[in-house]
Formats: structure tokens, sequence, C-alpha cells
């Protein structure tokens, strides 16, 4: 593992290679269940970008007890472990959210995960546990994007031409934001991107996998289904725990069913405000539709003004 200290500032992270036509790609349920129509949408979608995707053996279990659970502990690690390890899958996509990445990643092998090199891997939501792993214990940038079985990725074109974009042409994608995007804090800031959805960096925190510092970086956050006084909360909490210390600027997303967004903005205002960095709101990424896929873990430039978000280098190699 290779956490960052309070004193020294993000630095970018090992970049994947990007993905050619036929390249296979695992689709894994680390988290929650998700129907066997909306997984086949999305294996369809891959495929028609000439990618060779594959469902691993246990994507569409339940687990007995807990319904919430795409299948057992075990069973949800095996599948993402045993698609990292396999010498012929060139990237691993979430199905879906919901819950439940915690619970695998103290059951994965982290050095044989190392030893299989760098690949692609793409989720967001509970996924960012994920992320964060991958960034902290292999030291790898991943791609906050949409899950091949997500209702907005199998309906809407733009969620779609993001992901494909970032995976098989990463040159080309060169400015990231949204005709919505607008400063909270005007400004201007270089750094490196991390985060992804507020809640579970929160959950994370005291972990394994929980970050001690953000210094330095362009910080991601987005949430769904929180009202204003718990991201109040978990925003607080970020703060307390001194995590926010030295970031670099605060790129917002979607707060999707978080209560109305005017009351969203006071409370982000009023938590972040007080950073002194460059803030923008409603980028474009997250549970809202159109999803833009971001890289974690590459340097990019924030520009709160203008609503824009450039990264330094693609996402992959």
């Amino acid at each position: 593992m290779t956490p960052a200290s309070r004193g020294r500032a993000l630095s970018p992270l090992t970049r994947p290679p990007r993905l050619r036509p036929g390249a296979r790609v695992a689709v894994v349920a680390p988290s929650g269940p998700v129907p066997e129509e909306r997984l086949a949408a999305g294996l369809d979608v891959l495929r028609g970008w000439d990618l060779d995707p594959v469902a691993l053996p246990h994507v569409l279990d339940r687990h007995p007890t807990a319904r919430y659970l795409a299948g057992t502990d075990e069973h949800r690690a095996r599948d993402l472990q045993d698609a990292w390890c396999d010498p012929d899958v060139d990237a691993v996509i979430s199905v879906r959210g919901g819950y439940g990445a915690q619970r695998v990643v103290d059951l994965l092998d982290w050095d044989a995960l190392r030893a299989a090199g760098p690949k692609v891997f793409v989720g967001f939501s509970d996924a960012t546990a994920l992320h964060e792993a991958f960034a902290l214990r292999l030291g790898l940038a991943t791609l906050h994007g949409p899950m091949a079985g997500a209702a907005a990725f199998l309906k809407d074109a733009a969620t779609q031409e993001s992901l494909r974009a970032a995976l098989l042409d990463p040159g080309s994608v060169r400015v990231l934001g949204s005709d919505a995007a607008r400063p909270l804090v005007p400004g201007r800031a270089r750094g490196v991107t991390a985060g992804g959805c507020l809640s579970l960096l929160a959950a994370g925190i005291g972990t394994p996998d929980g970050r001690t510092s953000l210094r330095g970086a362009l910080l991601l956050l987005e949430d769904v289904g929180e009202e204003p006084y718990r991201i109040d909360r978990m925003l607080t909490q970020l703060l307390r725990a001194g995590l926010l210390d030295g970031v670099a600027g605060v790129a917002l997303g979607s707060w999707e069913d978080c209560g109305p967004y005017e009351a969203v903005r006071e409370v982000l205002r009023d938590r972040l405000g007080g950073l002194g960095v460059p803030v923008v709101e409603e980028l474009g990424f997250g549970h809202g539709t159109p999803a833009l896929t971001v890289p974690l873990g590459v340097p990019a430039v924030l520009d709160a003004d203008a609503g824009t978000l450039t990264p330094r280098t693609p996402a992959l190699r």
C-alpha cells in the first residue's frame, strides 16, 4: 500500500492501456444485483463497440438472505479476482452500484492483482470503494464511469459515448464539462483527480482503504438519495477528519433525489466555500443523465469559471 501522507500532494497514478477493437471486457457484480435483461442490454452495447464482453459466473446471483447483494461476498470477490487475474481480460466493468463493494475488498488477493498488471476498471457509486482500493493498494488510475447494467447507460447515447471514447479513443477526450456547469466558487486550479461518491468516501474514513489526505487533489463529489442534512453531515466528517486540508479544487457532479437542489447547493456552499479553492457545480458526472466518464488519478486542470475539467494526459495510455 502507498498511502498519501498529510504533507505530500497526490501524485499521478499508473494509467492502464487503452482498449483496442476485440478487447475482452469482464463484467462483474461486486455490489447489488442486476436484472438479467439489463445485463444482456449492457453486453450488447459493449459488443456494438467491437469489444468482447463476458459476464462472470456469479453476476446474476442474489445473496440468499441479504437480497440487496449480488450473491455472497466470496462469490462476488472471486469473480472480480478471476477477471482481473485472467491474462486475456483487458478491462473490468461493474454491472451496477447499490451496496456491497466494501464487503469484498478485504477478500481480494491484492498481491495477485498487482502481479496481473494494470488493467482498466470502470464503475461509480458504490464502486468508489474499489476505486479507492485500486488507487491506494495498486497505485492505479481508474475510470469513474457508468456501469454496464445501469439504466442511464442503457438509455442515454451521450453517457455511452463518453465511456466509449474514454476506453477506445482516450486522446479525443480533451475537455470535460456540461452546459449546466457553473462556478460555486470561482477560480482555476491544477491537481490530480480523486474522489467519487460522497457517502462511500465518508464511510471509508478509518478503514484500510480510507485516505488520510487529499492534499493537491481535484476532488470529485456526487451522490444519490441523500437529504441535505446528510450531505452536510458527511462533508463535515471529511472536514473534521482533515481529509479536505490542502485540496486544490472541487468538482461537483449530480445530486439525484437529494432534495431540492437549491437546498443542496446551500449545503455545498456552506461546507466547501471556506476551503478557499475553486469549486464547480453540475459538472455532469455521477447518477444524473447524461453522465460523463471521468478519469481518477490523472493530472488535470479545473476551471470553475468555464465549468470545465481538462485532463492533462489521456485517461488511458
